[in-house]
C-alpha cells in the first residue's frame, strides 16, 4: 500500500506542476469575493470601475469593450494566461506601471493558484 501511494503522489506532483495540491477553483471564487469583487463583475459586459473578468484568461489586455483602460493597460498587450496572471496578480504595479488598479495584489500563492483556476472557468 505504501508502494502505491507514493506512486500517486508522484502522479500528482507531475500532474500538478510541481504541486501536490490541485488548484481549486471553488475556492478561488471565494478569494474573487474578497479581493476583486469590489471592482470587477464575472457577467459578461457588465464593468464596474474595473473591467468585466469573464473571458479574462486567454484574452488580451485593454480590450474589453466599453472599458476606459489606462494608455498602459492598453500598451502592454499582454495575453492572461496562467503565467501573465500569477505575475499581474502578485504586483500588478510591477507587472504595468502606470495602470489604473489600485489593488496591491494577492499575496498567498495558493490564494492566487485558486483565483487564477476560478477565472479560467469564467466562458
Amino acid at each position: 500500500m505504501r508502494i502505491i501511494g507514493s506512486i500517486a503522489a508522484a502522479v500528482m506532483l507531475a500532474l500538478g506542476g510541481g504541486s501536490a495540491r490541485a488548484d481549486d477553483a471553488e475556492n478561488g471564487q471565494k478569494v474573487f469575493k474578497r479581493t476583486c469583487a469590489v471592482c470587477h463583475t464575472t457577467e459578461q459586459g457588465k464593468n464596474r470601475v474595473g473591467p468585466s473578468l469573464f473571458g479574462v484568461y486567454g484574452r488580451t489586455s485593454g480590450t474589453v469593450e466599453n472599458f476606459k483602460y489606462s494608455e498602459a493597460m492598453k500598451k502592454a498587450a499582454i495575453t492572461w494566461d496562467e503565467e501573465h496572471l500569477d505575475k499581474y496578480l502578485t504586483n500588478p504595479k510591477e507587472v504595468v506601471p502606470g495602470n489604473k488598479m489600485i489593488f496591491t495584489g494577492v499575496k498567498k500563492d495558493d490564494d492566487r493558484k485558486d483565483l487564477i483556476a476560478f477565472l479560467e472557468t469564467l466562458k
